[in-house]
């Protein structure tokens, strides 16, 4: 049976929650806040609160909204990590990402000021909801009068309905009858989307980037007007992409002009962002290689065709190696449906699948594994801490973690120094830590660099590691490129190099020219300057002054150790490829091609995370004394002999 959303009033007064079922293009994420400020959700300076698991969905969904009738920022608004744009006592709609909405309840564990909350794209699973939905089971046995909907295309209604029905007993929760209709509503929306005709190949291929780029080809050849959506695995992907459509284009000639090659990912400029939903110029297609991020929440109201490799991007976590990983892996059925059903917003559309329909009908998994499953759990597990629960293993999952990944977070909060013996946070170190909102690595080296008089350093390195793309590589001038980095390099690592980088943009007066003639990405470095003014109110709140080292910048090293000392690495004696290992986990790693120490190979490095595709490749990488790891760890580290290279 289908509802109208005037309808779903009625039920979010009845039940405490509201499960919505509703097709892509049905109008969930825009339409479902409206109603409900219209039919009095938000009076009294209440808020209607609507997460999504993307920075840049809760930036789009935001603006559609505030188009129809209201302003950004007022009686609309929006809040993602180091951005608000929100007004307090004039804001009714509030979107924001399940993280964001997390860290509230660190002020506010009640979620007082919301009356309704309204979970969408809840399928991704994303560590975030998966976290957001148990905390808010919780909640509701305490505010009963808080309502929830839970929102998606592809949700498993039932499963996501006995998980909320909160006649359940749980001993963190107790009873709960008082509680109306505790058992959910389940209501499906039926969308207003066009037939798509479904095709796939004959054979497997066996480089599905250049099926893909002769796939975009061939429907510009063959098919009548309209945008084009590509789904790729990643920037690295969609960059090779767009090299190769725009040589084919130049090859190609006159006929091929017309195609308007953008990319879409979620580090993407907003400058750029505001490209790919302007609508296409008479006479123009737009051909759109995005990542996942536009499976959901994204609507891009031109695109009839869909290419849809396959694939997406992952991570994946192995708790005994502590190797995150990036993984290209074989998309979901679910996830298939929802790609296919990005042709159908404007007029009938074809969705052209790059893999056998026997594949789709007798491999692909109905569903993906949550990412709660196969993440790393130390930021997760803090901020449960600094809620107030404890009892992390008897907290209500949606999908229950991997024992293994939560006894290593726990390891490594405690050699923190963030949990105490009782995995308790410790005072103040463990609630500051939780109150950052960054890794807990580079919180507590936040921290720890007032005790080496270089916090004003360490917050500016805090900042550049809390963005995504620094540089911007331009095809054609690798020379120039490399000339440029040259310029900035450090010989400490990359680290200091991001001090040299922030040196010479405050000196040009934050000119986005400068950044242009040195290869460096304004929007980015803008980030860095607001993020940094942030961190630098969250560090004077807990009391601690701001000093500088004045380019003592082994100060600076010993500072970024005592938050990442388990992330030391050692050059492999007589190594002709620049191999490293682990000293925790002995695991095979190389500094990735990106750092200033590619090549190098300082004897002992310290790096910031991990990235795997053919090696595990460190990124962000500082040069140490090995000495300095037993100085800031010795409960950590300890000197074994005979090892020459320790003395």
């Amino acid at each position: 049976m289908s509802y109208k959303y005037w309808n779903l009033s009625l039920f979010v007064m009845e039940y405490a929650a509201t499960i919505v079922v509703g097709e892509t293009g049905s109008g969930k994420s825009t339409q479902i806040p409206q109603y409900l400020k219209e039919a009095g959700w938000a009076d009294g300076g209440r808020l209607i609160g609507c997460t999504q698991p993307r920075r840049l969905a809760v930036q789009t969904v935001a603006s559609r909204v505030a188009e129809v009738g209201m302003k950004l920022g007022e009686e609309v608004g929006y809040t993602i990590q180091f951005e608000d744009q929100t007004n307090p006592g004039m804001t009714m709609i509030k979107f924001l990402t399940d993280g964001v909405l997390i860290r509230e309840m660190m002020e506010d564990p009640l979620l007082t000021k919301y009356s309704v909350i309204m979970v969408d794209e809840a399928h991704e699973r994303s560590i975030s909801t998966d976290m957001l939905l148990g905390l808010l089971k919780m909640i509701q046995r305490r505010r009963p009068e808080l309502r929830l909907i839970i929102s998606s295309a592809t949700i498993e209604a039932r499963s996501m309905s006995t998980f909320f029905n909160i006649r359940r007993k749980n001993s963190l929760l107790g009873s709960s009858d008082d509680l109306p209709n505790p058992e959910p509503a389940i209501l499906s929306v039926e969308g207003k989307g066009y037939t798509v005709e479904i095709h796939y190949v004959e054979e497997p291929v066996s480089d599905y980037l250049r099926a893909a780029v002769n796939t975009v080809l061939l429907i510009h050849e063959k098919e009548s007007p309209g945008d084009i959506l590509v789904f790729l695995t990643g920037q690295d992907d969609i960059d090779a992409a767009v090299k190769l459509l725009n040589e084919e284009i130049q090859h190609l000639g006159r006929h091929y002009l017309d195609l308007l090659i953008l990319p879409l990912y979620s580090g993407l400029p907003r400058g750029d962002q505001d490209l790919i939903f302007a609508p296409t110029s008479k006479g123009k297609r737009k051909v759109v290689l995005s990542t996942n991020i536009a499976e959901t929440s994204l609507t891009l109201e031109g695109v009839v065709y869909v290419v849809d490799s396959g694939f997406s991007r992952q991570k994946c976590y192995n708790p005994i190696s502590d190797i995150e990983s990036l993984v290209v892996t074989p998309i979901s059925k679910a996830s298939a449906r929802q790609r296919a059903g990005r042709a159908g917003r404007v007029r009938p559309g074809k969705c052209f699948r790059l893999y056998t329909e026997e594949y789709y009908l007798n491999e692909m998994q109905s569903e993906g594994i949550p990412e709660m499953q196969r993440s790393n759990l130390v930021s997760c597990i803090i901020q449960l801490k600094a809620l107030g629960i404890d009892n992390i293993l008897g907290f209500d999952w949606p999908a229950s973690p991997s024992p293994e990944a939560m006894i290593r977070a726990l390891e490594v909060l405690f050699s923190l120094g963030i949990l105490d013996e009782d995995a308790k946070l410790t005072v103040p170190i463990g609630f500051q830590v939780a109150e950052i909102p960054l890794d807990p690595m580079i919180s507590k080296m936040i921290l720890s660099a007032n005790d080496f008089g270089c916090s004003d350093e360490i917050l500016t390195i805090a900042s550049f590691l809390s963005v995504q793309a620094v540089w911007v590589s331009v095809r054609g001038v690798k020379k120039e490129f490399d000339e440029a980095k040259l310029r900035f390099a450090a010989a400490e690592g990359d680290h200091v190099t991001f001090l040299n980088i922030y040196k010479g943009f405050h000196q040009s007066g934050k000119s986005s020219q400068w950044c242009y003639k040195n290869f460096l990405n304004f929007q980015a470095l803008k980030k860095v300057v607001e993020i940094r003014g942030q961190l630098l109110r969250i560090v004077k709140g807990f009391g601690i002054p701001l000093k500088s080292c004045d380019r003592d910048m082994q100060a600076v090293r010993k500072a970024i150790i005592a938050g990442s000392f388990a992330n030391a690495c050692h050059l492999e004696e007589y190594s002709q490829n620049g191999m490293y290992k682990t000293i925790r986990t002995s695991q095979e790693v190389y500094i990735h091609p990106s750092s200033v120490l590619f090549r190098v190979n300082p004897k002992w490095v310290v790096y910031q995370s991990l990235v795997s595709t053919d090696k595990h490749y460190m990124r962000n990488v500082i040069a140490i004394e090995p000495s300095w790891l037993t100085e800031a760890a010795p409960h950590f580290y300890q000197f074994r002999t005979p090892n020459p290279a320790l003395h």
